[in-house]
């Protein structure tokens, strides 16, 4: 199982295959994910514990735990974690490409590029 350690928290994938790709992610307390997009893929998430604050575009909601986001291709997007315990969320992607190389960063609090 693939995992990864980024600033504002961790992932696992949990499956990867040609129509699909499926990550645990944890999003630690203050952790924020860059505001990004996808050419080539769509995403929903699932929160499993925890609050995430959603950017969607220019609408900007909380999610808990049982609720889905909806993002589609293109959709500007990022989850912010404001409280005192991770945010946990699983991320299904679909569409035609799933490497990493797909993310477009907008505004990244970490300054990657």
């Amino acid at each position: 199982m693939e995992y990864e350690i980024r600033p504002w928290g961790e992932f696992w994938v949990l499956e990867d295959a040609p129509t699909h790709k499926v990550k645990r992610i944890s999003v630690n307390p203050g952790g924020i994910l860059s505001l990004q997009y996808h050419h080539k893929r769509s995403e929903v998430w699932t929160i499993i514990s925890g609050v995430g604050t959603v950017t969607l575009n220019d609408e900007i909601r909380d999610y808990g735990a049982g609720e889905t986001v909806h993002i589609a291709q293109g959709v500007h997007h990022r989850i912010a974690n404001k409280n005192k315990k991770p945010v946990i969320f699983i991320e299904v992607q679909y569409g035609s490409y799933f490497g990493e190389d797909d993310i477009v960063r907008v505004q990244d609090k970490y300054n990657r590029a």
